[in-house]
């Protein structure tokens, strides 16, 4: 059974509801509809925290889905399960494919930049400032990109870049 038939939460049935008649009614290829009832039920898994089942749905919808801006999001999803579990590595790599697709996801320049600041306090808690450094500097550096694609988002960022006189 499909997981989208199983989900008890109310906005993931309403959700479930509108893709079923969206897939109905819109004119698309079988494989298309596959990948994103792969995506789906990926969702699905993980807003529930079922990560391996959620990465084995949006592997499978990228082995079907043929649109690079729809592929984007599954990347981008792939990265914040990787981000979830730790593997920061893994979720830059997933965010930077996804932003090859689609260039404008202001979500995954955001996710970058917290990685890459998170990293920076790790350097610091180990007491290495010009590695600090650098990874503040390239966290600023995604953060700026975001803010340019999302004015009024990210205040705290924009905050922090300020501050850090990193904002120009």
């Amino acid at each position: 059974m499909s997981r989208s038939r199983i989900n008890g939460n109310f906005i993931d049935k309403t959700f479930s509801i509108v893709a079923n008649i969206l897939l109905r009614i819109i004119p698309t290829t079988s494989g298309e509809k596959e990948a994103f009832t792969y995506y789906r039920d990926g969702m699905s898994a993980q807003s529930e925290g079922n990560y391996a089942e959620a990465l084995q749905n949006y592997y499978e919808a990228m082995r079907l889905e043929i649109d690079p801006y729809d592929r984007s999001y599954i990347l981008y999803n792939i990265g914040l399960i990787h981000t979830s579990n730790g593997e920061h590595t893994k979720a830059l790599e997933y965010y930077f494919r996804a932003l090859e697709r689609n260039p404008f996801l202001p979500q995954a320049f955001n996710n970058m930049a917290v990685i890459c600041h998170y990293r920076g306090e790790q350097a610091i808690q180990q007491g290495d400032s010009e590695i600090a450094e650098a990874w503040f500097d390239q966290a600023a550096e995604y953060w700026k990109q975001a803010i340019a694609l999302t004015p009024g988002n990210y205040i705290e960022a924009h905050n922090w870049l300020k501050i850090t006189r990193r904002f120009e």
